[in-house]
């Protein structure tokens, strides 16, 4: 076949593979899964404070995606606000937040139990 131009074209993809992009423009992707639990406790914290996203998604166990999605809600029960083109959130606005989601939640009940009350018999 064509051994010699074969061979220069295998030999020109190989050194193509060689090249690294350089870490200065390579892109940054952000890291989008769930945030380790909290390292401190919101209830000791002033309620004027401050909280960056990664904290409240931190502290209310949702990812930072999930934040950014309630931010183009403006109706959305956890407020926000902008300082320096960040989102920032007080720390009143997040105790007020989980106490309403802890309302809202419905308490648990067994599996045996009928919608009326009544228990089923195994």
């Amino acid at each position: 076949m064509g051994g010699k131009d074969e061979k220069g074209r295998i030999e020109a993809l190989e050194s193509l593979g060689n090249l690294k992009m350089p870490l200065t423009t390579k892109r940054r992707r952000k890291n989008r899964g769930m945030p380790p639990p909290a390292t401190f406790d919101i209830d000791t914290l002033p309620g004027g404070s401050n909280l960056t996203a990664l904290e409240t998604a931190a502290v209310i166990r949702r990812t930072p995606g999930a934040l950014e999605q309630w931010r183009r809600d403006p109706n959305h029960p956890l407020k926000w606000r902008y300082v320096d083109g960040r989102p920032l959130y007080r720390v009143d606005a997040v105790r007020d937040y989980l106490a309403r989601c802890d309302k809202a939640a419905k308490p648990s009940q067994p599996h045996n139990v009928h919608g009326d009350g009544r228990a089923v018999l195994p």
